[in-house]
């Protein structure tokens, strides 16, 4: 089951832990990676596999980085996040935005913006995650990819229930699943690009294109 209504859901799927406003829980900065070095170098790696010089890039649920190869040369990255600081001492955005999608999964983004939209190790926060999709795929031209990465690591407290209850096998089948309800892309491919398995943080990518 996913979380197709209202973005204050009250599925249990989608319950977490810790129901206080999540402007409280992200109003302190957190300025680090989220996961370790070698999975930091292949997210870059994977990124390096599906972008292009010129392309509009929306990092979407971003931080203080964006794992974006140092030889990519896009036209615009614009971040989205829940903290102003870590959003401001990211280096690789253009441009950012504040905005809760637990609360509004509405982006105010026109129809067909970007090349690319990148969810980095954040997926399992959102208590609607195919509305956000949904918008997602308005947002992306026709071909535009989008990736969303996931570790084992979270914070156990503001995760949904689906994603504590799973593991990475049914983490990637879930992502795959809320794509496919969007309805908006075509193909999806869940890869696992763990650097050095059994020695560092495991990596995996569910990516597909927007129609």
């Amino acid at each position: 089951m996913t979380g197709t209504g209202p973005a204050e859901s009250v599925d249990p799927d989608f319950a977490r832990i810790d129901e206080t406003p999540d402007e409280m829980f992200y109003g302190m900065p957190r300025l680090v990676t989220h996961i370790d070095e070698h999975a930091c170098t292949a997210l870059a790696a994977f990124y390096d596999s599906i972008l292009k010089d010129g392309d509009q890039i929306l990092d979407l649920m971003s931080s203080c980085v964006s794992h974006l190869p140092a030889t990519l040369q896009p036209a615009r990255v614009v971040g989205h996040g829940m903290n102003r600081t870590e959003l401001s001492a990211n280096p690789q955005l253009n441009e950012f935005f504040v905005q809760n999608l637990n609360r509004t999964p509405r982006l105010a983004i026109e129809n067909g913006a970007f090349d690319a939209c990148l969810v980095a190790v954040s997926i399992q926060y959102l208590i609607d995650p195919v509305a956000v999709l949904s918008e997602i795929g308005r947002i992306l031209k026709p071909g535009g990819v989008i990736a969303i990465s996931f570790s084992n690591r979270m914070f156990p407290t503001k995760a949904v229930a689906i994603w504590r209850e799973a593991g990475n096998a049914q983490h990637g089948e879930l992502v795959a699943d809320y794509i496919r309800q969007a309805g908006l892309f075509g193909e999806v491919n869940i890869e696992n690009i763990s650097p050095r398995p059994g020695q560092s943080d495991p990596l995996f990518v569910v990516s597909a294109r927007a129609n």
